[in-house]
C-alpha cells in the first residue's frame, strides 16, 4: 500500500501550524504519544560528527497510528477524533489533542518527519510510514511496511534538524521544563514514564519542595493551588497553570508576583476550569471575572507564600549570627532599633558577598560599626545608600 494524503487547508494556515519553539514541539509529540496510551516515552537527540543535533528521535509503546484513520488524522484539521466531550483514551485517560494540529510541530524540529507506527488490526500487526517534509507540509506520504515490529506504538523521526534544536543539547535544563510540563499529568497517572536521552522524566528529583493551599475563592467556589518549587532555575517558570482535577493543563499565564530568586510553578486546579476552557473563557485571563477571581486568590496566595518564605529565611540567617556571636544584641534586648538593624542586615548581607563569607569575628566588627552608623544617620540614610 502506497499513496498520498492531501491536508484539506490553505497552504499559509498549515505554515503557520507549523511554526513552535522546540520545545513545544516536542512537548506536542509527547502530548500525541500519551494520547495513544504510551506508558513509555523515549525522546533521544541524534548528533552529528561535530556535536550538532542532526535528528530528533520520540518513540513510544502506545497504540499505533490507526491506518484506517490515516486520512482524517493527517488529512483534515479541525476535524480530530479526540474533539468529543470528556473524550478519553482507551485506557481513560484525558486527551489531549483536540484540533488535529500537532503533528504539524513537528515540521519545527526539523525539515523532514517520518511517523513509523504499528498498530493492532484484528489479531494482526501492521506496520506503516508516513512521511512528509516542511516544504509541502500538506502533503504526506504513506507506505506500508512489509515486515510488522514486535509490538504497537510509534516513533516518530525528525531529520534535518533546525539549528535551534541545538537546546537540546542542554539535557538537565530540557528535563527540567518537561517535568514542569507534565508534572500534574505524571502525578495523576503514574505508570506513565518520559525520559531524555536516557534521564527520568521525573518532578520528584527537580522539585526541592511542594506545598498544597486550599482556596476559597468565594462563595461555593473553591480551588487547589500546589506550588512547586524546583531546585534550578530554567526558562518557563514563574507561571500559574490552570488545570483540572484529572492534572490535565488547560491554561498558563505569568504569576507575576516576586520569589526572592525562587524557580517556581503554581498549578491551580478546579473542576471548574474545564467547563471555562470549553466556553474559551481561560484563555482570557483577567478579561473574565471568574477567571479573574481564581487568578486573584491564587497570586495573593503565592505573595503571602513567598512572604512568609522570606521571613523564615531571615529569621534562620539572624540566628545563625546568634549562633556565632556576630550577632550586635542580647538575648531578649528588643527595640525599633533591633528591628531596623534586623532588616539592614539581611539586606547588607545579600549583595555583599563579603560579609557572608566574613569569619564570625569581622563580620562582629561590620556588625559593631552598622549599628553604630544606625544611631548617626537619619532613619532611613542608610537604605538609601544600598540602592
Amino acid at each position: 500500500m502506497s499513496r498520498s494524503i492531501y491536508v484539506q487547508a490553505q497552504a499559509d494556515h498549515i505554515e503557520s501550524l507549523s511554526k513552535a519553539t522546540p520545545i513545544t514541539a516536542i512537548e506536542e509529540l509527547v502530548w500525541n504519544a500519551l494520547d495513544a496510551d504510551a506508558h513509555q516515552v523515549l525522546i533521544d537527540v541524534v548528533t552529528n560528527p561535530l556535536g550538532g543535533v542532526e535528528a530528533i528521535r520520540i518513540s513510544d509503546d502506545g497504540t499505533g497510528i490507526d491506518v484506517l484513520r490515516a486520512d482524517s488524522t493527517f488529512g483534515s484539521l479541525g476535524g480530530s477524533w479526540k474533539r468529543a466531550d470528556n473524550a478519553a483514551t482507551g485506557a481513560g485517560r484525558r486527551l489531549h489533542g483536540r484540533r488535529g494540529c500537532g503533528r504539524f510541530k513537528a515540521f519545527a524540529l526539523g525539515s523532514t518527519v517520518e511517523w513509523r507506527t504499528t498498530v493492532r488490526i484484528g489479531n494482526e500487526l501492521l506496520s506503516y510510514v508516513i512521511r512528509g517534509n516542511a516544504s509541502e507540509p500538506g502533503v504526506f506520504e504513506l507506505d506500508a511496511s512489509p515486515s510488522p515490529g514486535p509490538g504497537t506504538g510509534t516513533e516518530v523521526y525528525v531529520s534535518g534538524a533546525r539549528a535551534n534544536c541545538d537546546m537540546f543539547l542542554d539535557a538537565a535544563e530540557i528535563v527540567q521544563s518537561l517535568a514542569a510540563k507534565f508534572a500534574l499529568y505524571l502525578k495523576s497517572y503514574p505508570d506513565v514514564r518520559i525520559f531524555f536521552c536516557g534521564l527520568p522524566v521525573t518532578p520528584l528529583v527537580m522539585q526541592r519542595s511542594v506545598t498544597d493551599i486550599r482556596l476559597n475563592v468565594s462563595e461555593g467556589a473553591y480551588a487547589r493551588l500546589e506550588i512547586i518549587e524546583w531546585r534550578r532555575k530554567f526558562a518557563g517558570t514563574g507561571k500559574i497553570v490552570l488545570s483540572g482535577n484529572d492534572g490535565f493543563q488547560l491554561h498558563e499565564v505569568p504569576a507575576g508576583v516576586r520569589s526572592g530568586g525562587t524557580s517556581f510553578t503554581a498549578y491551580l486546579v478546579s473542576p471548574r476550569f474545564p467547563a471555562l476552557n470549553a466556553e474559551n473563557s481561560l484563555i482570557m485571563d483577567d478579561l473574565n471575572p471568574e477567571v479573574r477571581m481564581y487568578l486573584d486568590a491564587a497570586k495573593a496566595a503565592l505573595r503571602e507564600h513567598f512572604s512568609q518564605k522570606g521571613r523564615d529565611r531571615d529569621a534562620a540567617q539572624i540566628e545563625s549570627w546568634r549562633e556565632d556571636g556576630s550577632y550586635p544584641f542580647e538575648d531578649g534586648e528588643e527595640s525599633a532599633e533591633r528591628g531596623r538593624f534586623d532588616k539592614l542586615a539581611v539586606e547588607l548581607a545579600g549583595r555583599v558577598s563579603a560579609l557572608a563569607d566574613a569569619t564570625p569575628e569581622d563580620r562582629s566588627v561590620l556588625f559593631k560599626l552598622l549599628r553604630s552608623a544606625m544611631r548617626s544617620v537619619p532613619k532611613g540614610g542608610l537604605k538609601e545608600l544600598l540602592k
